[in-house]
């Protein structure tokens, strides 16, 4: 009997404690629909409730405090409000029988200072971050970033933790550190935002360190078969580089299996992808080396090549971004061998308000 399209991504795997149903997890994405107070509401609950079909669900990258958070209708994870906010979306994708996670987030120097009443935000170094912001009013420059204290470090890991628990009472069935793409633990990992000479800067295994202390955190919370990660190794991300990104990613992939976390997510940009650049070396094999753990790839995938990652053995599962806007059932797409839905008034529909673009792509017509 012919063996089904795909097959490879339709095994079942365990993300540390995660049982996923295949192999083919929904990336996070942005998408600015959450509710004033940046409370998670129904619309997002149907969002996820479509695209409860992949083995996992990571959420769109989930604000930590006010301080952390810098994106317009971004969703947060702080206050009671925003706890039973997320409480929809995690019962509406358990019924479908899917797994969600949330990603937790702060975006340390790429917070406006509109987003802060008018103060600086807080990075590993006073850094200024290139191009614009995204704020109420519109794009801005970015504004130098004030370096944090041992004491902010210290309430900023706390944070991490809380958004946590936050995480647990709404239900999640884990977390991601969101450590990539320039955002705060990535500017405390890269040589080029983090200038620092003590114990958080220099070499790579002291830049490492506030990423440890927030995952620690995490798994206090969760134990450490439901904590993961999200890194991009390759290139500059925001601003962010590195003059030797194996030795600090290696040092990062040694902290992950250090603490024997769930899995690990490389963001691994490919011709089109959203950050980074081609010409340079890819990271995978060297932290697939280190950490023993799941790995997890996102690079722009085709089914196929998805497929043919995880039959050689370069990572266990592939997370899809962009074909999960407009293509819902995506897993099934992928099964039926069907065509995906193009994204139409990209980017405008990724983060207008309202259900435009966002719960309105229909899923393949039932086979009669």
């Amino acid at each position: 009997m012919e063996r089904p399209l795909h097959e490879a991504l339709f095994q079942p795997i365990q993300l540390g404690a995660i049982e996923a149903r295949n192999r083919i997890l929904m990336a996070p994405l942005t998408r600015g629909r959450a509710d004033a107070g940046m409370i998670p509401g129904a619309m997002i609950a149907e969002y996820y409730r479509q695209r409860a079909g992949a083995g996992l669900i990571i959420s769109e990258a989930t604000g930590i405090t006010v301080e952390g958070s810098g994106w317009p209708a971004a969703p947060g994870a702080w206050s009671d409000a925003q706890t039973q906010g997320w409480k929809l979306s995690t019962e509406a994708v358990h019924r479908e029988g899917g797994k969600i996670i949330m990603q937790l987030w702060h975006m340390g120097r790429l917070v406006h200072p509109d987003f802060l009443g008018g103060e600086a935000p807080v990075s590993a170094s006073a850094t200024t971050a290139p191009d614009h912001a995204h704020t109420p009013t519109g794009r801005k420059p970015h504004e130098q970033a004030r370096e944090a204290s041992k004491a902010d470090i210290a309430r900023i890991v706390g944070d991490y933790a809380h958004a946590a628990g936050i995480a647990k009472a709404a239900g999640f069935d884990g977390v991601q550190l969101h450590g990539a793409n320039g955002y705060l633990v990535d500017q405390f990992l890269r040589s080029s935002s983090n200038l620092r000479t003590d114990e958080y800067g220099g070499s790579p295994e002291n830049r490492t360190h506030f990423m440890r202390e927030v995952l620690e955190g995490l798994v206090g919370v969760w134990g450490a078969d439901r904590v993961s990660i999200r890194l991009s190794p390759n290139g500059e991300t925001q601003g962010c580089d590195d003059t030797d990104p194996a030795s600090i990613f290696g040092a990062a992939a040694r902290v992950c299996e250090e603490l024997k976390i769930g899995f690990v997510e490389l963001r691994q940009p490919g011709p089109e992808g959203t950050f980074g650049r081609t010409d340079i070396p890819q990271q995978d094999s060297l932290i697939r080396s280190l950490y023993k753990g799941p790995l997890v790839l996102n690079s722009d995938y085709t089914a196929a090549e998805a497929a043919a990652d995880v039959v050689s053995g370069r990572c266990d599962a592939i997370s899809f971004g962009r074909p999960y806007i407009s293509n819902p059932d995506l897993a099934d797409r992928i099964r039926l061998g069907a065509d995906w839905a193009p994204n139409v008034n990209v980017p405008k529909t990724w983060y207008l308000p309202g259900p435009e673009g966002y719960i309105d792509y229909p899923a393949l017509e039932p086979v009669r």
